[in-house]
């Protein structure tokens, strides 16, 4: 699991849109859901990033190691 703050959402999700296998939002309550290619999600996730002044804070579980290290690699260029 991870924790990350998105600062550009395009890249973020497109990042997750290359990913192989699922890349799930862990809610606090512990719930898992599905971003992968998920459009519907995806639009509230940008509308809620736009709400937070562009910036929002996601934890991911992501169990296929490649697509692990997709995501790490576009955080650590995000930054």
């Amino acid at each position: 699991m991870m924790k990350l703050k998105i600062l550009d959402m395009k890249e973020f999700l497109k990042a997750v849109n290359g990913c192989t296998g699922p890349v799930q939002i862990v809610d606090s309550d512990g719930r898992k859901e599905n971003i992968n290619k998920e459009y519907g999600i995806q639009a509230k996730l940008q509308a809620e990033y736009q709400r937070n002044r562009k910036i929002l804070s996601l934890c991911l579980e992501v169990p296929t190691p490649a697509d692990y290290l997709s995501i790490v690699n576009y955080y650590v260029g995000d930054c």
